[in-house]
């Protein structure tokens, strides 16, 4: 098992520890927040939007379905942990940092 600050492979899943930053001009990868990589999404964060943004903005990136995306922890938080099953591609924002 290979990990960085903010993330971690298992076997052929891949573990992000984000901080998200609802509420912003775009859906973006924002660099690292300490020892998290932020995420910027446009949704609001009420009644469930921002997190549903979010993994359909993380499948979209990663190459994979909405159903390859969970939300391990922190689903009232800014501070979250996703898992992509597998993912088919590293976006181009973070193929530097997760290898």
């Amino acid at each position: 098992m290979v990990s960085a600050q903010y993330y971690q492979w298992q076997d052929d899943d891949l573990i992000l520890f984000c901080h998200i930053q609802p509420k912003a001009s775009a859906n973006e990868f924002a660099g690292q927040h300490g020892d998290r990589l932020k995420i910027r999404i446009t949704a609001a964060a009420t009644d469930g939007k921002a997190n549903a943004s979010l993994i359909a903005f993380v499948a979209a990136a990663f190459g994979v379905s909405k159903q390859r995306v969970s939300l391990r922890a922190g689903s009232q938080s800014r501070q979250k942990t996703l898992k992509i099953q597998a993912p088919t591609s590293i976006p181009e924002a973070l193929a530097d940092n997760v290898k």
